[in-house]
């Protein structure tokens, strides 16, 4: 029912908003097809909160839906899934918005394609086909480079310019297959495994260009997937354009944006390198020489101290402190021979003064018998007994002719 309205008796805001809200009220639950553009979980909620665009205009409503019913959902509800939903829409007044509120979501055309490989994913996903401690490096700069695309494509032109633009001498290993089709990915798979059975072939690229969802599922396919996880060649996956991501990205070992930049990412740029190798060597030049400065600065230091500028300094003040050591052991050694020459004048002397010859000089004599017994008595002697007498410079020799007792007279 139209409102009465006038210039005169115009309706306010909150009026129009309530007629809005109790119209759209009136409209009932309805199906509304559209696509996922944004899903939000919010932790310690029951409500999940998406946001589903018109898929032809620039048009996007608010969806909230209850945990249960989103969770509930197999294969699980993505971003840009085309999606019909069973909904009761309501009119905010306060804010002036519209929202729908699910009770019911059914996949239907891209969007249940995308759940399914969604689906594939996880699945592959569980049983480790995409681990990262899988990923094996890509050589430096391979001997022969396998490709694997489309003959006569955008990406095989690229990837071969690129290539040969960056290092001029690489070799390429191009095998052809069906890049999209039914056909295509059978033929992919027995390329990339003619490729890996080469033992000249280092990395595998397999190449195409951009391309709707539909046209890239060969390269989801699982036994694709498989076949890749069973290679022993480093392979970079280079399908379609940035925004695309197929399976096949998953498990390779390296993704490349585009055709383009694998070429960049298998083979190194002469140019930078050089530039590198130069930079390289101006820093070895550079260390060496400061190195060879801080050893000649070492030297020049060692050669200006006074030891190694004139030896002689060093020498003639060890001479005189030999000098010296010799002056004092000669003093030291005089000193001793004067003390012991002393010492041996004195036990001389004193043995001199004890000596029996100092006895005899002094006038004393020693009598001896014929036996050589020394004669200290008159007893034993008698007369006409020959005898010596020991004299100091000699020995007298004689016959007693009488002895005479002095027994109790003094001298």
């Amino acid at each position: 029912m139209a409102m009465e309205t006038s210039l005169e008796s115009p309706a306010p805001v909150r009026q129009i908003a309530n007629a809005i809200a109790g119209w759209v009220d009136r409209l009932g639950a309805v199906w509304v097809e559209g696509q996922v553009a944004q899903v939000s979980r919010r932790p310690g909620m029951n409500t999940v909160f998406m946001t589903l665009r018109d898929a032809v205009a620039d048009i996007s409503v608010p969806v909230t839906c209850s945990r249960t019913l989103f969770d509930g959902l197999n294969p699980p509800l993505v971003e840009g899934a085309s999606i019909v939903v069973h909904a009761k829409p309501s009119y905010y007044a306060n804010r002036g918005t519209l929202s729908l509120y699910a009770r019911d979501i059914r996949m239907v055309g891209l969007g249940e394609l995308l759940a399914r490989l969604e689906r594939r994913r996880q699945l592959l996903a569980a049983e480790g086909l995409f681990a990262a401690e899988l990923k094996r490096p890509l050589p430096f700069l391979p001997g022969t480079v396998g490709l694997v695309t489309a003959p006569s494509s955008a990406a095989e032109r690229d990837v071969l310019e690129n290539a040969r633009r960056r290092w001029p001498a690489v070799r390429f290993e191009v095998a052809y297959a069906a890049m999209q089709g039914p056909r295509s990915a059978a033929e992919v798979i027995e390329a990339v495994e003619r490729l890996d059975r080469n033992a000249a072939v280092d990395v595998i690229v397999v190449a195409r260009g951009g391309g709707s969802v539909e046209d890239l599922l060969p390269f989801s396919d699982e036994a694709l997937i498989r076949a890749v996880h069973g290679i022993r060649t480093p392979l970079v996956s280079a399908i379609g354009h940035e925004p695309d991501s197929p399976l096949l990205d998953l498990v390779a070992d390296v993704r490349a944006s585009t055709p383009t930049d694998a070429a960049k990412l298998v083979v190194p740029d002469v140019v930078e390198e050089l530039r590198q190798v130069e930079h390289a060597r101006i820093r070895m030049r550079g260390a060496l020489e400061r190195w060879l400065s801080g050893e000649q600065a070492g030297l020049d230091a060692l050669r200006s101290r006074p030891a190694l500028a004139d030896p002689r300094n060093l020498l003639d003040a060890r001479r005189t402190e030999v000098d010296q050591l010799r002056d004092r052991a000669r003093r030291t050694l005089s000193h001793a021979l004067d003390r012991a020459a002393d010492d041996i004048g004195h036990q001389r002397a004193r043995a001199r003064a004890l000596s029996p010859l100092a006895t005899l000089q002094r006038g004393y004599a020693v009598l001896q018998d014929a036996d050589g017994h020394v004669l200290t008595s008159i007893d034993g002697v008698a007369a006409q007994q020959a005898i010596s007498v020991r004299v100091a410079d000699g020995r007298i020799h004689a016959t007693t002719t009488s002895t005479e007792d002095l027994h109790g007279q003094e001298d």
